[in-house]
C-alpha cells in the first residue's frame, strides 16, 4: 500500500517515531544531571564557550580580570558590613509606609464591596 491508498490516520494517534521514542530506555542520572548524553552536552558546551570567548577577547577582556572583580565586589561588601543592613533596613521602613497603609486600604474596599 502506498501513502495515497492507506486509511486515514487518526490525528492522535502516535506517529512511528513517537513509539520508537517512547521504546527508549530511560536516561541514565549522569545524562538526566548534564540534561543529555555526555558528548552532545560536550559539544555544546565547547560552541557556547568558543562564542563566550570571542567576545571577551573582543571587548578585551581577560577571565582573571573577572575572577578579581569578583573578589573585589565581595570584600566591598564585606567592608560594608552593618551599614549595608541599616541601609537595606532604611529602604524597607520607608517603603513599607506607603505600601502597608495602601494594601490596607484595598483589602477593606475589596471586603465592602463583597459584603
Amino acid at each position: 500500500m502506498t501513502e495515497q491508498n492507506s486509511p486515514a490516520r487518526h490525528p492522535f494517534e502516535p506517529r512511528e517515531a513517537d513509539l520508537v521514542a517512547a521504546n527508549r530506555p530511560p536516561p541514565s542520572e549522569l545524562e538526566r544531571f548534564l540534561g543529555g548524553s555526555p558528548s552532545s552536552v560536550a559539544v555544546r558546551l565547547l560552541f557556547l564557550s568558543l562564542i563566550v570567548g570571542f567576545f571577551l577577547v573582543v571587548f578585551d577582556i581577560r577571565p582573571f580580570d573577572v575572577l578579581v572583580g569578583l573578589r573585589n565586589i565581595v570584600e566591598h561588601f564585606w567592608a560594608m558590613g552593618f551599614d549595608a543592613i541599616r541601609d537595606i533596613a532604611e529602604y524597607l521602613v520607608a517603603g513599607a509606609v506607603i505600601v502597608i497603609p495602601v494594601w490596607l486600604a484595598l483589602r477593606l474596599l475589596n471586603m465592602r464591596g463583597k459584603a
